[in-house]
Formats: structure tokens, C-alpha cells, sequence
């Protein structure tokens, strides 16, 4: 059955711009700066409580918690996060190059300050593999193994000083989370959460894969019990992966055999917990199992004497007391400190927003910038390492039925009391099962290469931009590989913006609809009328690329018309000159004889070349350029469109623009486009008033007649 369609009639006068300002009386008053900071200023009590709650935001919902449908549920949902976060705090501070305790650290305090400052219900804050990878790159760069060699007067041989250089290495860490945290800190307060708009989907997911590649292979050394040397700039994945294989001819096999048990068995429990899921009331605690199975193992069977199978070592109990940071090395730290600020913010606000969107709550974009960098400030001061959310620790939270963020503090009790009761338990823990929780936990980021084919068949261009963001920070480290990630996507924005589609538009019939003549197969072109549209707005990038487009399409080569002229120009000035040399030279000729003859009239010899300026009629009469793409207008492209208007105009060619945003018609007059000749009367708010205006403009002609004959359905006179 056909939809019926309803029908309107309109009729008024065709519109210019000035007509319409009056019309609907455009108000010209604007708020100065000096009377916006004078109200931001103002503070009343609401507005002094509102950003109370704003800054604190523990405040605006912890007196309205729900102790009977939220306890219960937050209570399981933290213990089984706290749980997960023991193996995994050990694990990633591996990542991180730092003794293992100091990733139960960073398991506590920062998550207890999100706690009070943070807004996200659902995301579990604390230890996360891509942030330990980058703080690992850090420390092992600013404090390297070749830094704390010393003589072992035993076996005559240099030996590695590992207290001292753990020591150093976790002040460098402490020192770029805290500085970090400071960044954060500050693009908080200035407004400045939209930065996450440059971090596209497919460029954080491209980015979070290849940092898993550097997981990956910072952990082969714990693996496979070897020691390669440690590489960093550029590069440095590809020297580290071929040491690796140079020296796996030295493989411990107690280590190897601990790995490929630790791998399996992680393995199979979790496809079992994704198998029988719904079954479950909670997932069952693999990676606790798993260090408390190979930690009783390995103190049984003595494997770190009897196989030389590398171990967690000392694990001190309690915690640490505050120490400030060391400010010597912010001066060597402040571009990892940034690359952090934004990869933390970046991964923590994009799994926010997802948890927001599907329980219908609001996320502070700037407040979770600086609960992050209070979170990340604090925990430097206490010898933590940077942090950000962890994507299985939140779907563990949200599935145990965590419903605030009092989940996420009950974690950091449990947290608490594995460090300062139960920690020196797990000293004989072998490394190679915490790099086989690493290994296990990464499959999530390892299914992201099936973005490549799915993105292949929706956009290539976002393909483009996961593969070279994916291949740069493998070949240039995190780092190094965001900024040229970032930079490469937004170069994307630039080429789309310098390669727009530029269209001839026509009418649909009987309508005041105009489409692309190309597209349409029953659009025809308004007669004596071009009517112009580029898909992108107009600026410096794509100005000069916009005239040649106009003059491709129109067919009128605008160039060679206008030098043309010129030249018949400056030949009739030629030719009045040389004119007007021969009259005078005529006269003093013949002056002899007037003076004998004063009855005669005088004489003119001058000749004139009258120039035909009827219009070509194989040019159209008038050039309609639709703007309703167009967001902002540079002084390149406000020099763009004035040259247009006059050349054009210069060859009897009417240029007029409509759709015109109120944005644009500012650019337009602070860029002087606007003049004694040139208003707002060459301004259309749609298309159909300004081609109504040329074919009205054309009528005024004695030599031509309106040849508008489609007449649309909205009757516009």
C-alpha cells in the first residue's frame, strides 16, 4: 500500500538576509568577557553547595546510598574485584619494572581517592597493562641495569645491585605518576576533558592491541628464565624480539614448564567461567587460584634452588609511608608524564561513557579528569605508578553486582588487608605464572584485530587509522607511537576536509528540494542557474582547490575569460590612444586653417570602440554557491569567496550564497566581504529563495523572459 503523503502550501516573499534580520529581528546584543567573568565570579550559596558537590562528588550521593537494594551487591562485586586485583597489582608491576608489592600499592590508595572523587559507577580503577607497559618503558630507560653493576668479589663478576636499582626505579615511577597526575590535574580545571575527541575508537583500539604486543613481549624474559638486554627508543620491540631468540637456546626449562602449566590452566577455568556463566553467581577466582596453587607448589618442591625458576622475592608488610616525589627528574619525565595523562584519561572516560549510557547516568568528562589525576598525584606521593581502569575488572565488577562506587572501595579494603596481613605469603610466587596471568588477560585486546576486517567493509579510512596507529606504536613504542597516532588521525580530518565532494545541484520537480545532478536521476538543472555546494567547510587547506572545482563544474573557465578581456581592454585603450594622437596631430595640422575659417564648427576626428556589454549566452546568468555545509569561514576563504563574487561579476556572471549559518555571515563581515556595492542582499537563507531571486533578476531584462517553469509545491512568491 503507498504511504500517503501530507502536503503544505507557503507563500511569502523571497528572502534575503536583510530580510530576514528584520523579519525576525536578529538581536545584536552580545555579552562582553568583562560581564561573563563578573557572573562566573558571583558566588551564592546554591551555586557555592553546586560545586561542592561537583568537586566531591562522594558527597552528592553517599547520604542518599541505598543500604538495601546497593549493600549486598556491592559487597560481593568488591571482594571479587579485590581478588582480581592481587595477582594482577603483582603482574602488571612487572610491566611496570618495579618489585611486586608496590602494584598492591597502586590497587589501593589511587582507587580509594576515586572513591570520593570520581563519578563512573562501574569502572574498576586501578593496575592496567598498557599503563605499566609505558611506566615499565620509563623506568628501565631512566634507571637501565648498566647503572647498578658492581663487583662480586665471590665469583670475580659484575653483578647487577638489584635493591638499589629497584629503589631508583620506583622513585622514577613515583616521580611520572605524579607528574601525570599534576597534567591531569590541570586540563581538568581548565574544561579541557573534550581532548579525548582526538582519541577515536578505532585509534585507542588500535593503539590498546599494539601496546599489547609490547606486554607480550616484555614478558618472554619471565617466560622462558632469560635475560636479554634492555632496548629502548624506536625500534626497540624488534631488537628485544630478536635477543630473544637469540638467546632462547638458554631457556630454563623449570621456568618454561611453570609457563606452559600456568598458561593451560588459566585457560581452561576461564573458558569454564565463560561456559557455565550463567550458572555461576560469581566467576571463579582463576588467577587467585592460580598464584596460591604455584606459590604452595614452589615452596614445596623448592623450585627457585632446585631449577632455578626466577621468584617474586621479599614482599614487605604494611605500607609505605609518604615520601614527594623527586622534582631532579620531572625534567627528563614530562612527555611520558603527558602520554600517560592522556592515555589513562582516555581508556578510563571511553569505558565510563559505556557504563553511563547503558544504566542512564552522566559522566563528568572534566571531574574524571581530575579524580584521575588526584588518584594518580596521591598515589606518586605514596610509591604507586600510574593507573587507569581495567576493562575485565569492570565487567567483573558490573556482573557481581557492583551498582556504585562503594564496590570499588570495599576492593581497596580487601587490597588492604592482603598487604599488611597476607602478602609475605606469596614471596616464593614464580614470575612466570604472574606473566602467565598477563598472557591470559591480553586475549581481550588480541580479538580487537577483528576490527580490521569489520571496519574494512563499514570505513576504510577508520581502517586506515587503526592499522597505522597498530603499526606505529609497535614500530615507535606507546609513547612515541600516540603522538604519531594522533597526528596520523587528524591528518585524516585534514585530507577528508581537502578532498570534499563538490556537486552541481539541481531541482527536484514541482518541489523547492534541491539534490546533486549526479546522484538523481530526475533532478534537472535550473536553467541559467549553477548552483554550487562542497561537501566540507572552506579554509586555507581546500580554498584554491574550491575555485578550480567551481570553475570544472560550471564549465567556465574563468581564467582565460577574464585575461581575454583584459586583453580587449588594454587593445581598445591602445587603439583610443593611438586615436587620439592622430586627431591631435590632425588639428595642429589644420589649425592654421580654422584660425582663417572661425565661422566653422569644430571638428572631432577622435574614434571610439563601443564594447558589446550584452552577456555571453552561452554563460549562465547567475552562480548559486550553497554553504549549508560550511560551519566557519577562515580569511583565506573569506578572500575566496569576495574573489569569486568579483571575478564572476566582472563577466556579467551574478554570484549569490545561501544557507548561510549565523556563524558565517560574521566571518563574512569581520572579513571585510562586505562593502558599499557588495550587502546582505546577495545573501539567501535556502537555495530556492536565491534561485527565485536570479530567475526574477533575469525577468528585469528586456531580452530575456523567466524560464523558471518547474513551480514547487511550496508556492513561494
Amino acid at each position: 500500500m503507498e504511504r500517503k503523503r501530507a502536503g503544505y502550501s507557503v507563500q511569502r516573499d523571497v528572502l534575503d538576509e536583510e530580510g530576514v534580520e528584520e523579519m525576525a529581528e536578529k538581536s545584536d546584543s552580545k555579552t562582553s568577557l568583562c560581564e561573563r567573568v563578573r557572573q562566573s565570579a558571583r558566588i551564592s550559596g546554591p551555586r557555592a553547595r553546586s560545586c561542592l558537590l561537583g568537586c566531591v562528588p562522594v558527597l552528592s550521593w553517599l547520604p542518599r546510598y541505598s543500604i538495601r537494594e546497593n549493600a549486598l551487591g556491592d559487597l560481593i562485586s568488591g571482594i571479587s574485584v579485590g581478588i582480581m586485583q592481587l595477582p594482577q597489582g603483582m603482574a602488571y608491576a612487572l610491566l611496570a619494572a618495579v618489585p611486586p608489592v608496590f602494584g598492591l600499592y597502586s590497587s589501593f590508595y589511587p582507587v580509594l581517592i576515586y572513591f570520593i572523587f570520581g563519578t563512573s559507577k562501574h569502572i574498576s580503577l586501578g593496575t592496567y597493562a598498557v599503563m605499566s607497559v609505558m611506566i615499565g618503558g620509563v623506568t628501565e630507560r631512566v634507571a637501565p641495569d648498566s647503572d647498578f653493576m658492581m663487583w662480586d668479589n665471590v665469583t670475580n663478576s659484575s653483578i647487577i645491585d638489584i635493591t638499589a636499582r629497584d629503589a631508583e626505579r620506583v622513585r622514577v615511577a613515583a616521580a611520572v605518576t605524579f607528574l601525570s597526575g599534576l597534567f591531569q590535574i590541570l586540563l581538568g580545571l581548565v574544561q579541557f576533558g573534550f581532548v579525548v575527541t582526538y582519541l577515536s575508537e578505532p585509534l585507542v583500539r588500535g593503539y590498546t592491541t599494539g601496546a599489547a604486543i609490547h606486554v607480550i613481549v616484555s614478558q618472554l624474559k619471565y617466560t622462558f628464565g632469560i635475560s636479554p638486554n634492555r632496548y629502548s627508543g624506536p625500534f626497540s620491540l624488534i631488537y628485544t624480539v630478536l635477543e630473544v631468540f637469540y638467546l632462547v637456546q638458554e631457556t630454563n626449562i623449570g621456568t618454561l614448564v611453570v609457563s606452559i602449566v600456568s598458561i593451560v590452566g588459566l585457560i581452561i577455568v576461564k573458558e569454564l567461567n565463560a561456559y557455565l556463566s550463567k550458572k555461576l553467581p560469581v566467576p571463579i577466582p582463576v588467577e587467585l587460584l592460580a598464584i596460591i596453587i604455584a606459590t604452595v607448589i614452589s615452596w614445596q618442591v623448592n623450585l627457585e634452588e632446585k631449577y632455578g625458576v626466577d621468584v617474586v622475592g621479599e614482599i614487605p608488610s604494611g605500607l609505605q609511608p609518604p615520601v614527594l616525589p623527586t622534582a631532579s627528574l620531572f625534567g627528563q619525565l614530562i612527555g611520558d608524564a603527558f602520554a600517560l595523562s592522556v592515555v589513562g584519561y582516555g581508556i578510563a572516560i571511553s569505558l565510563g561513557r559505556i557504563f553511563a549510557l547503558k544504566y542512564g547516568y552522566k559522566v563528568d568528562s572534566n571531574q574524571e579528569l581530575i579524580a584521575l589525576g588526584l588518584s594518580n598525584s596521591v598515589g606518586g606521593v605514596f610509591q604507586c605508578f600510574a593507573i587507569s581502569c581495567s576493562m575485565s575488572r569492570s565487567m567483573v565488577q558490573e556482573s557481581t553486582g557492583g551498582k556504585t562506587q562503594v564496590a570499588g572501595a570495599l576492593s581497596a579494603v580487601v587490597i588492604l588487608i592482603i598487604t599488611l596481613w597476607i602478602g609475605t605469603l606469596f614471596e616464593d610466587l614464580p614470575k612466570a605464572v604472574l606473566a602467565a596471568i598477563i598472557y591470559v588477560n591480553l586475549h581481550g585486546m588480541m580479538k580487537q584485530f577483528m576490527d580490521v576486517p569489520a571496519l574494512w567493509r563499514t570505513n576504510r579510512v577508520d581502517m586506515m587509522v587503526w592499522l597505522a596507529t597498530f603499526i606505529l606504536t609497535v614500530l615507535f613504542n606507546p609513547d612515541l607511537g600516540l603522538a604519531a597516532s594522533i597526528g596520523f588521525s587528524i591528518l585524516t580530518v585534514i585530507f577528508r576536509t581537502q578532498l570534499p565532494t563538490y556537486s552541481l545541484l539541481g531541482q527536484v520537480p514541482g518541489t523547492d528540494i534541491y539534490r546533486p545532478v549526479e546522484e538523481y536521476k530526475q533532478v534537472r538543472q535550473v536553467p541559467g542557474v549553477v548552483i554550487f555546494r562542497s561537501s566540507a567547510t572552506l579554509y586555507f587547506a581546500n580554498a584554491e582547490m574550491y575555485q578550480d572545482a567551481l570553475a570544472q563544474k560550471s564549465g567556465i573557465d574563468i581564467t582565460k575569460i577574464l585575461s581575454a578581456k583584459k586583453k580587449l581592454e588594454a587593445k581598445r585603450k591602445r587603439h583610443e590612444k593611438k586615436e587620439a594622437k592622430k586627431a591631435k596631430k590632425d588639428a595642429k595640422k589644420n589649425a592654421q586653417d580654422m584660425k582663417e575659417e572661425p565661422e566653422s564648427p569644430e571638428r572631432t576626428d577622435i574614434v571610439t570602440i563601443e564594447v558589446d556589454d550584452r552577456p555571453d549566452p552561452s554563460l549562465p546568468r547567475a552562480i548559486v554557491l550553497d554553504l549549508s555545509p560550511v560551519n566557519f569561514l577562515d580569511t583565506v576563504g573569506v578572500k575566496t569567496l569576495r574573489g569569486i563574487h568579483k571575478d564572476y561579476g566582472d563577466i556579467g556572471i551574478e554570484v549569490v550564497l545561501s544557507g548561510c549559518q549565523t556563524g558565517v555571515v560574521e566571518n563574512l563581515q569581520s572579513g571585510g566581504f562586505f562593502n558599499d556595492k557588495v550587502t546582505k542582499s546577495c545573501l539567501f537563507s535556502t537555495i530556492h529563495d536565491a534561485v527565485l531571486h536570479c530567475q526574477s533578476a533575469s525577468a528585469h531584462s528586456p531580452d530575456e523572459a523567466p524560464c523558471f517553469t518547474n513551480t514547487p509545491a511550496p508556492c513561494c512568491h
